[in-house]
């Protein structure tokens, strides 16, 4: 009897379009961070940048978190824990990231559920423009 390969791994689950986005902006996702995650668009600014990638994990989208990754710090592969889920986004306070900028900082806290308790992430970001797109680079020491 041949061997059977495993079936491909499913795309992420995206959430209608016309629920509410989790990065917390009160925009529904199809109008919010969903066509950042779709390639039809582009962050504009470092915060917003940050909320879709929030929004990334929330829906797990491996995918957009690498190519919004800076190619100089970017993982090759990222695996996601699917017992987490996130729960809100606080952003705290931002630094240059607009369309002036070519570099910005976004603090945040990130909030989530896990095995049954509620835990935080808290981070302030650096995000850089590469091929006028903004990119996350890394944590701030």
């Amino acid at each position: 009897m041949p061997r059977r390969r495993p079936a491909p791994s499913a795309p992420p689950a995206s959430p209608a379009a016309a629920a509410p986005c989790p990065c917390g902006l009160g925009a529904p996702y199809g109008e919010c961070c969903g066509p950042f995650h779709t390639g039809r668009s582009t962050a504009p600014t470092a915060e917003r940048l940050m909320r879709s990638r929030y929004a990334a994990f929330a829906v797990r989208d491996p995918a957009y978190l690498l190519r919004t990754w800076s190619a100089g710090t970017r993982p090759a592969q990222l695996q996601l824990d699917h017992a987490v889920r996130w729960t809100a986004l606080d952003i705290l306070a931002t630094t240059g990231g607009t369309a002036f900028h070519r570099e910005g900082t976004v603090e945040f806290t990130a909030h989530y559920r896990l095995d049954g308790h509620d835990g935080e992430q808290h981070e302030n970001s650096r995000f850089l423009r590469e091929h006028g797109h903004w990119v996350y680079v890394a944590p701030l020491p």
